[in-house]
C-alpha cells in the first residue's frame, strides 16, 4: 500500500475544485463542500439564485453561502508553508553515476547531466547547455501551455454555466406547457361533460314524450279493438239465429255495421317527429366534430414517421438461419451452421434482430413476407433472452404479428387471431415516444394490428424476425 503524502493531502484540502488554486475567501454550502466565493458565484449565476453544488450536484433553493473562517486560516497557513519552502534552497540533485551536481542539460536526450557525463562518449556529439538556461526555455513553453489550458478551462466553465442556464430555461418552458395542456384538456373535458348532460336530458325528455304518444295510441287502438270484438260477437250470434228471428231488425243491424267502421289513429305528432330528427342531427354533427378532432390530433402532436434502413445482425441470427451478404434477406437453412455460440446469438428459437436500435422518435420499415407459411415480424427489446425457451409475446419482450399455416395472428398473450388474409408486405411502425407498435398492409395501407401506447418498455428496441420453415424467405424492403 502506497504511503500517504501529508503534504499532498494538505494541498488537496486547501485547493478549490473549480479554479484548482488555493481557496480565496472560502465559503461552504449546506452539503459542507467549500469553494471560492467568486467561483461558486460564477457557476451559479449570482448569489441570489438557487445554488447547485458542482461536486455532489445537490440543489439548494437559495444562495446560503457560509463563510468558512477556519478553512481560510488553514489556507493562509498552507500559503506560508509554501513560501517558506520556496525560500529554502532545495537539495541539489546529484548524478546517480558520478555523484556530481546536475548542472547541465543534454538537448538530444532531454535529460539533466553532470560535467563528467558531458565529457563521456555518450554525450560527446550532443548539444549541452546549462541547466538553468534549459529550465528557462521549458518554463516559457510550459507557461504558454498553461495559459492555453487556463483559457480552455475558463471557456468550458462559461459554456457549462450557459448550458445549465439553457437547460433550466427549457425545463421552465416544459413546466409551463405542461400546466397549459392540463388546463386546456380540463376545459375540454368540462365542455364535453356539459354537452353530454344537456343531450342526455333532452333525450330523456324526448323519450318521455315518445312513450306518452305511444301509450295514447295503444290505448285508443285497444278501445277500438274492444268495440270491434263486441260487434263481431254480436253479428256472429245474429247469424246463427233462425231466419224468422234473424230478419227482425236486420236493416238496423246493417246500419250499425256501416256506421261502426274503425278509424286509424293519427300518426306521431309532426312537432314530435321534428324534435326526433333535430336531436339526431345534433348527435351526427357532434360525432363528426369529434371524429375530425380525433383524426387531426395525432398530426398535431406526433412527429412524422421516419423511414429506417434496417439490416439484419448476423451476430444474433440462429444457426439455422441464412442471411444475405447485404443483411436484407433471411431464410431457413437445411443444416445447422457451426458458428460460435456467443451471448448475442439466438439458439432455441430461429430468430434474428436488426442491427439498428431505437429509443426515441417514430420510425418504420417494410418486410416482404411473400407466401411463406411460417413467419413473424415485429420488434423486440434489446435485452430479449437469446437462450432457452422464449415465449413469442410481450411477456418476453417481443411485439409482432405472424403466420402459422392458415392462421394469421398477433403475438399477444394469448395470441389474437386476425381475421384477414396475410399481406405479402408488412410495414412495421414503431413509436418510441408513445411506446407502441403498429402493423400495416404496405400494399393496401389497411391497418393490421396495433399494440396500444405504453406497451413497449422504455429501453432500446430492435427489429425482429422469426422464420419457421424452408419454404419461407423474408426480405427487408430497401
Amino acid at each position: 500500500m502506497a504511503a500517504v503524502n501529508p503534504v499532498k493531502m494538505l494541498q488537496d484540502e486547501v485547493t478549490c475544485s473549480i479554479c484548482l488554486d488555493y481557496f480565496n475567501d472560502p465559503v461552504s454550502l449546506d452539503c459542507d463542500h467549500s469553494f471560492c466565493r467568486a467561483c461558486i458565484a460564477q457557476c451559479c449565476g449570482g448569489l441570489t439564485a438557487g445554488v447547485s453544488c458542482p461536486q455532489c450536484r445537490r440543489t439548494f433553493p437559495q444562495g446560503n453561502l457560509r463563510p468558512n473562517r477556519q478553512l481560510r486560516s488553514i489556507v493562509e497557513a498552507a500559503r506560508a508553508l509554501r513560501l517558506q519552502a520556496e525560500r529554502e534552497p532545495a537539495p541539489e540533485r546529484l548524478c546517480e553515476k558520478h555523484q556530481e551536481p546536475l548542472k547541465l542539460f543534454c538537448r538530444e536526450d532531454e535529460i539533466p547531466i553532470c560535467v563528467v557525463c558531458d565529457k563521456s562518449k555518450r554525450h560527446q556529439d550532443h548539444t549541452v547547455i546549462p541547466a538553468e538556461e534549459a529550465a528557462e526555455e521549458f518554463q516559457e513553453r510550459l507557461q504558454a501551455h498553461l495559459q492555453t489550458l487556463r483559457a480552455e478551462r475558463e471557456k468550458l466553465q462559461g459554456l457549462k454555466v450557459s448550458r445549465e442556464e439553457t437547460s433550466q430555461e427549457y425545463l421552465k418552458r416544459t413546466r409551463v406547457e405542461q400546466q397549459r395542456i392540463v388546463a386546456e384538456f380540463q376545459r375540454l373535458r368540462q365542455f364535453l361533460q356539459e354537452h353530454e348532460r344537456l343531450l342526455l336530458a333532452q333525450l330523456e325528455k324526448l323519450h318521455e314524450m315518445i312513450v306518452k304518444a305511444g301509450t295514447d295510441t295503444v290505448t285508443k287502438l285497444s278501445e277500438q279493438i274492444s268495440r270491434l270484438s263486441e260487434r263481431i260477437r254480436e253479428l256472429e250470434g245474429k247469424c246463427q239465429k233462425p231466419a224468422s228471428e234473424f230478419l227482425q231488425d236486420v236493416r238496423s243491424t246493417l246500419s250499425r255495421c256501416e256506421m261502426g267502421q274503425a278509424q286509424e289513429p293519427d300518426e306521431m305528432a309532426p312537432e314530435l317527429v321534428k324534435r326526433v330528427r333535430g336531436f339526431s342531427q345534433k348527435v351526427i354533427v357532434l360525432s363528426e366534430s369529434l371524429r375530425e378532432f380525433k383524426d387531426t390530433l395525432p398530426d398535431a402532436l406526433e412527429e412524422p414517421l421516419t423511414p429506417a434502413n434496417v439490416t439484419l445482425d448476423p451476430d444474433t441470427a440462429h444457426p439455422n438461419l441464412v442471411l444475405s451478404e447485404d443483411g436484407k434477406r433471411v431464410r431457413w437453412g437445411h443444416t445447422w451452421q457451426p458458428l460460435p455460440d456467443t451471448p448475442e446469438k439466438f439458439v432455441s428459437v430461429p430468430c434474428v434482430l436488426g442491427c439498428e436500435s431505437f429509443t426515441l422518435g417514430r420510425h418504420y420499415w417494410e418486410v416482404e413476407v411473400g407466401n411463406g407459411p411460417f413467419w413473424a415480424v415485429g420488434v423486440a427489446r434489446e435485452s430479449v433472452s437469446r437462450k432457452g425457451w422464449i415465449s413469442l409475446s410481450p411477456k418476453d419482450g417481443i411485439w409482432a404479428v405472424g403466420r402459422w399455416g392458415d392462421q394469421f395472428q398477433a403475438l399477444t398473450d394469448p395470441h389474437t387471431a386476425l381475421h384477414l388474409c396475410p399481406p405479402s408486405r408488412i410495414r412495421v411502425c414503431l413509436d418510441c415516444d408513445w411506446g407502441q407498435v403498429t402493423f400495416i398492409d404496405a400494399g393496401t395501407e389497411a391497418p393490421i394490428f396495433t399494440f396500444p401506447p405504453g406497451s413497449l418498455p422504455g429501453e432500446r428496441i430492435r427489429p425482429w424476425i422469426w422464420v419457421g420453415d424452408t419454404d419461407t424467405e423474408l426480405r427487408l424492403s430497401p
